[in-house]
């Protein structure tokens, strides 16, 4: 069976950066379990995928675009060291969560810290980021009527 819309399948990855620095892998544990056409992985992997079976083996770069995007400068802000004086340990590369103004919540990342503020970046840490994928399909097969109303469950 091609990989097509409705279609529960099953992958093994690693992932690479322009570098060849593994970012990812689901090797030596259970595949990534999708049903395909519902937006479930980037979107340039979900193309890369479509009309593939059980067996393909493949690589695909993936551009920023068809992934998580390019880094937003409105994202990144400098915000001032007493606002954040309730963390301990602040450093570079911690991760934070926030509310954003509309009540979502978000990730941030501590880009820099200075002598009064700190750098805090809310783009997703692989924007920018071409993307390098090793894929192996393992299975393929028509989604049931359960798993289309509700979605897999982990």
């Amino acid at each position: 069976m091609k990989i097509a819309n409705e279609c529960v399948v099953s992958i093994h990855y690693t992932l690479t950066d322009d570098r060849g620095e593994e970012l990812d892998s689901s090797r030596g544990a259970a595949p990534l379990t999708y049903i395909h056409g519902t937006q479930g992985l980037i979107p340039g992997l979900e193309c890369a995928l479509e009309g593939r079976e059980a067996g393909d083996g493949f690589q695909a770069s993936i551009q920023p675009q068809d992934a998580y995007g390019e880094v937003n400068p409105a994202l990144i802000q400098d915000v001032p060291l007493d606002v954040l004086s309730g963390i301990e340990d602040l450093k570079v590369g911690m991760r934070l969560q926030s509310r954003s103004p509309d009540g979502q919540m978000q990730m941030l990342i501590v880009d820099a810290i200075g002598a009064e503020s700190a750098t805090l970046n809310a783009n997703h840490v692989l924007a920018g980021e071409v993307l390098h994928f090793d894929v192996a399909v393992e299975h393929v097969r028509e989604a049931t009527a359960e798993e289309l109303e509700q979605g897999l469950q982990g």
